[in-house]
């Protein structure tokens, strides 16, 4: 059956692609990538299979070429990638995490919609602090640690914890790569986000908490049932705890400066004249350097262990699809085709830009989604139409809508590659998608209320 679906969608979208007039390389790159996402939606445990057959296809028949390949891949972030995973896998195996699950379960107690919505919260504050990636890598091996000890099923938590990460990371500009894309092509100041961005995330944060203690309220609580058991075990094998601190000591003051120094970033680069950005990666290896340096011989086996080249190749392969799109005009085509379904109207524009982002960000990566649009908006501003309504519906359709389906952001893919690589299960489109529209539909909508209430 899923095999005939497969078929139907990528025959469908050849056919209306050149019913609609594009170009033999439009119609082939557009057919090729829909099937590259059909193939992942609907075979998720196959989607590195459909990864490389998508991109030997493109390569094949010259749409793509080595140096596009790597223009386009997001090295930048892949590197990222590579160095938080060998940061968190060093802290993991030194137990930070657990100490860590020991110490809120001693401050709050068996009350697992408290535990639930301040692991949420933190979800979206280090989002909002760090990035999404970060806080989404540091919140979910903390997650998988509570629902392990307790035999729990993760996949319900690790979404919820998506959710928050996503919703959070639109509050300021280092939450998300959109928002730094969107403040230096929008001219938009980190004040302007806490001014604008930060009040709407916070209220989508609260609807987002409620939502999920109800849809996910039978799993909530056979949370609470193993917090008794867990605190008992904890006080079992913490029995020295002088000793544990010294022993933590270390990942703390890795833990801590990590992410000191990824919130510090912006200004450690004015001080340093240095590129936008450039300490983002900076602060990733460095601290990558130090935890290799302090394993010593074990370097290796950590990162070779903790890395997750499964995920990161198919990064690449998605990014790299995408901007084959994007290479053969593909992507304008689109673009412009949505922009005439607006019309003239500033209202009808801003709702078009921001559903039309989110659309796009729940079947692409949001970076890839978001950049889709600039070239358009910057075409309104010249026509003398004033963009600052489009700027923040795509900030919000990028992050919000990118909830909607298992890679709709770079978080999803980051935490459900987290789960099945330690065995814990997988998370499919079906489980996702239900609580997925619920969340992001409601929040979009929240969010755009709230938008066209402060800006028209």
């Amino acid at each position: 059956m899923k095999a005939i679906i497969y078929t139907v969608i990528v025959f469908s979208v050849g056919l209306f692609s050149y019913l609609h007039g594009l170009t033999p390389a439009q119609v082939v790159s557009l057919t090729v990538f829909t099937g590259f996402i059909a193939g992942t939606l609907l075979f998720w445990q196959f989607r590195l299979t459909f990864a490389f057959l998508g991109m030997t296809i493109l390569i094949a028949l010259g749409l793509i070429d080595i140096p596009h390949i790597i223009e386009f891949a997001g090295l930048d972030i892949i590197l990222f990638l590579v160095g938080m995973m060998i940061v968190i896998g060093y802290l993991e195996e030194r137990h930070f995490f657990e100490h860590l699950v020991t110490s809120v379960l001693a401050f709050v107690g068996n009350r697992p919609r408290l535990i639930m919505s301040l692991l949420l919260c933190f979800s979206a504050l280090f989002a909002a602090l760090v990035d999404e990636v970060t806080s989404i890598l540091f919140m979910t091996t903390t997650m998988l640690h509570i629902t392990s000890r307790q035999r729990l099923r993760a996949a319900p938590f690790v979404i919820m914890l998506v959710f928050a990460t996503n919703i959070g990371s639109s509050a300021t500009v280092v939450g998300n790569p959109i928002g730094v894309i969107i403040a230096l092509r929008g001219g938009l100041t980190f004040s302007d986000f806490l001014r604008m961005a930060a009040p709407i995330s916070l209220v989508c944060l609260v609807l987002t908490i409620l939502l999920c203690l109800w849809y996910f309220r039978k799993d909530i609580k056979k949370l609470g049932e193993g917090t008794v058991e867990m605190e008992t075990e904890c006080a079992i094998t913490d029995t020295d705890e002088s000793s544990v601190r010294m022993n933590l000591l270390v990942p703390w003051i890795i833990f801590l400066g990590t992410i000191g120094s990824l919130v510090m970033h912006a200004k450690i680069e004015s001080w340093l004249h240095l590129q936008k950005n450039a300490m983002l990666l900076g602060t990733s290896f460095m601290a990558a350097g130090v935890v290799l340096l302090l394993e010593r011989e074990r370097a290796r086996e950590l990162v070779e262990r903790r890395v997750d080249w499964w995920t990161l190749s198919f990064f690449i392969l998605l990014f790299a699809s995408v901007g084959t799109l994007k290479l053969v005009g593909t992507t304008t085509v689109i673009a412009k085709g949505l922009l005439k379904l607006t019309g003239g109207s500033p209202i009808t524009i801003f709702l078009g830009i921001t559903w039309a982002t989110g659309a796009l960000t729940s079947v692409l990566d949001n970076v890839l989604a978001v950049a889709t649009f600039i070239p358009i908006i910057g075409d309104l501003k010249a026509l003398g139409l004033d963009t600052t309504s489009c700027w923040w519906g795509m900030l919000f359709g990028g992050t919000l809508l990118g909830n909607m389906t298992i890679i709709g952001s770079t978080a999803n893919i980051v935490a459900i590659g987290m789960l099945e690589r330690r065995g814990l299960g997988a998370i499919s489109m079906k489980e996702w998608i239900l609580p997925g529209a619920i969340v992001s539909l409601s929040t979009g909508i929240l969010a755009t209320v709230l938008l066209w209430w402060r800006l028209f």
